[in-house]
């Protein structure tokens, strides 16, 4: 059940592994592959440039050690091989991230419907299930539509439990789950000069929550709601529950120059000063920081507009330091990154068996994908986890 990337890929395992058994695909929906489509802006993240399996474990906030295992069962280098077999090349970007060569999440999505119906998989969307029984030879699924569905082997890659609702069907069969809570979100800031810089991208900077005790680094973009970007999301990953429990109401503190100690900051405005004494400071960005930040960044501080180097006062130069290296803002709420959706919380992970993703609760039951309390950061990882999964769950589902 599911007719996203774990579902497609748990069907086709299933199918290219077993002899004589029917595999249906049930999507509640009327498109399947819908995350696939959207995701990367309509490129489809399909994985991350990581082969190392324990490497590539260390980008999930929840799900690390747990995933160990099964990547050294299918990892990303499977994944490449997998695609390109079936006629899909994969390119590497510079930040790891792996897209089809054609920029087309269509190519994927082809790729993984063609093989399902080559291999005969019954693809049915449209058909919700509103309730599992289980019998003496494997479920009974209550359809929306139609007579009850009985089955000898049953998969669950419903996708995130956003809601409790949403995972009625693995509590039904005797599961418990950890509590959903968003993950990959951006920031909302109220602060007009931050709403001002609306489309500016920052190539690298660090970001602080004090109160979560977060740190990461990468590409900062400005929005008009507040920020986003590579940096922005890892953050709200890996401070999920934290950021959840505040309410999305806690001070940010960004670094500009993420690569330079206080000193060495000081050390460059000063010598700068001393070098073009004459020059207005709004007018002269440093740093490699985006004119129009800058701006932001040398009137936040507290200089006025019209200042020269020559006549910035020794506590001025310590206030522009300050802001570049610790600007602090106040974040007031978060949004949904719409390419992503991803929630933290799903099934929880003890009552799963990783070697076969069978539930150790109820016999001939799997999962994959999202429904499990399994999240990593944007970049591809989500998708691999899926991959991942839904092989495994394929390849077991076949030996009942």
């Amino acid at each position: 059940m599911g007719g996203g990337a774990a579902g497609f890929f748990a069907a086709i395992s299933c199918a290219e592994s077993s002899t004589g058994r029917e595999v249906v695909l049930l999507e509640k929906t009327a498109h399947f592959l819908s995350k696939v489509r959207i995701s990367g802006g309509g490129r489809c993240n399909v994985t991350h440039a990581c082969f190392e399996p324990k490497e590539f474990t260390t980008r999930y906030p929840r799900g690390e050690r747990t995933l160990i295992s099964p990547f050294h069962q299918f990892q990303a280098a499977d994944t490449v091989r997998w695609f390109e077999e079936r006629g899909v090349k994969l390119k590497t970007e510079a930040d790891g991230r792996m897209f089809p060569v054609t920029d087309s999440s269509e190519t994927v999505i082809e790729c993984l419907v063609g093989e399902a119906r080559k291999l005969g998989v019954r693809l049915v969307a449209g058909q919700g299930v509103d309730s599992v029984e289980k019998t003496e030879n494997g479920f009974r699924l209550g359809l929306h539509q139609g007579q009850p569905l009985d089955c000898a082997a049953l998969l669950l890659a419903t996708g995130g439990c956003r809601t409790p609702a949403l995972g009625h069907l693995a509590t039904s069969l005797g599961h418990s789950l950890q509590p959903p809570v968003p993950s990959l979100f951006t920031f909302h800031v109220e602060t007009d000069w931050v709403q001002a810089l609306a489309g500016l991208a920052v190539p690298r900077v660090s970001l602080e929550v004090p109160e979560g005790d977060l740190h990461e680094t990468g590409p900062l973009l400005f929005t008009h709601w507040g920020l986003s970007g590579p940096v922005v999301l890892r953050t709200s990953a890996w401070g999920a529950r934290k950021l959840h429990q505040v309410d999305y109401q806690f001070e940010l503190r960004v670094n500009f120059v993420p690569t330079l100690s206080e000193e060495k900051v000081r050390s460059e405005l000063q010598f700068k000063a001393g070098e073009q004494p004459a020059k207005w400071v709004v007018n002269t960005p440093q740093f490699q920081i985006p004119s129009r930040l800058w701006e932001q960044l040398v009137i936040q501080s507290g200089l006025p507009r019209e200042t020269r180097w020559s006549a910035v006062k020794k506590s001025e130069m310590h206030s522009l330091v300050q802001q570049l290296i610790r600007t602090r803002l106040k974040v007031s709420g978060k949004s949904l990154n719409k390419e992503e959706f991803v929630t933290c919380g799903g099934v929880d992970l003890k009552q799963v068996d990783f070697k076969t993703m069978e539930s150790k609760i109820c016999p001939r039951l799997f999962f994959a994908g999202e429904v499990l309390d399994v999240d990593g950061i944007t970049g591809g990882f989500n998708f691999q986890a899926a991959w991942t999964t839904g092989w495994i769950a394929g390849k077991s589902m076949a030996k009942i």
